[in-house]
């Protein structure tokens, strides 16, 4: 079934945007997110229902929506989104694979994960093809507004704590130019890749936390005593 939905969704977007790499990318940033929406609803109904509480799952498939939210922004700014069909077929197709993964994390999580995985193996070699056969053209064009503020200027939290492979305020990359944004979006795919993997864990669910997760050593409770007042305290004007 995973293997059925990825084909589709690949089979599309490779066959109707062969030429037309903005719009294509937009497509795919548009289906992207709609997994990481469907965990996160998924764990908010196990939290209200008081199965299952891990703020760290929430905050990092939250932090997952959000780095895709900017790949899409970038597509926008890139004018992937000019065409009324392309935006059509992107939301229609969003929203039909947010209520089949919505349904198979309930029944099956570890491979509703896999199902990302698979995706976003997909996403970073659409990308690093579009980087080989693109690098002159790239490196002369600046870089775009959004990913200026997403990877540089703006506060870089949740840029780290999707990044569950590595340390946070490890990866600072940097956005001279164009190539440099792809390079970017190639590389943040691959952290995803790692994410999803570390959620396909047997231990998962015990192991898997936030790269800004902090685990404090055990530290002993003193306890300080404040003395009685003397009577010159108690008779003392304020």
């Amino acid at each position: 079934m995973v293997r059925l939905l990825v084909g589709i969704l690949v089979f599309v977007i490779n066959v109707l945007y062969r030429d037309r790499p903005y719009p294509r990318f937009y497509v795919l940033e548009t289906v992207a997110r709609v997994p990481y929406f469907a965990y996160m609803s998924v764990l908010h109904l196990y939290e209200t229902l008081g199965f299952w509480r891990k703020a760290d799952w929430l905050k990092v498939h939250f932090a997952e929506s959000w780095n895709e939210l900017h790949h899409l922004l970038i597509m926008e700014e890139l004018g992937g989104n000019k065409s009324l069909g392309d935006r059509l077929l992107a939301r229609t197709a969003a929203l039909v694979y947010y209520w089949i993964i919505v349904a198979l994390y309930m029944v099956r999580p570890r491979v509703a994960y896999n199902f990302m995985q698979q995706v976003e193996e997909h996403a970073y070699a659409t990308y690093n093809q579009f980087l080989t056969e693109n690098e002159a053209e790239l490196k002369a064009q600046p870089a775009t507004a959004i990913a200026i503020q997403y990877y540089r200027d703006g506060d870089l939290y949740m840029f780290d704590e999707f990044q569950t492979g590595q340390k946070a305020t490890a990866r600072r990359p940097k956005v001279d130019n164009l190539y440099d944004v792809f390079i970017n979006i190639r590389d943040d795919e691959t952290e995803h890749v790692k994410t999803m993997l570390a959620c396909q864990q047997p231990d998962a669910q015990l192991s898997f936390q936030s790269p800004h997760a902090v685990t404090l050593p055990p530290t002993e409770v003193q306890v300080v005593l404040t003395p009685e007042p003397t009577e010159e305290v108690e008779n003392a004007p304020l």
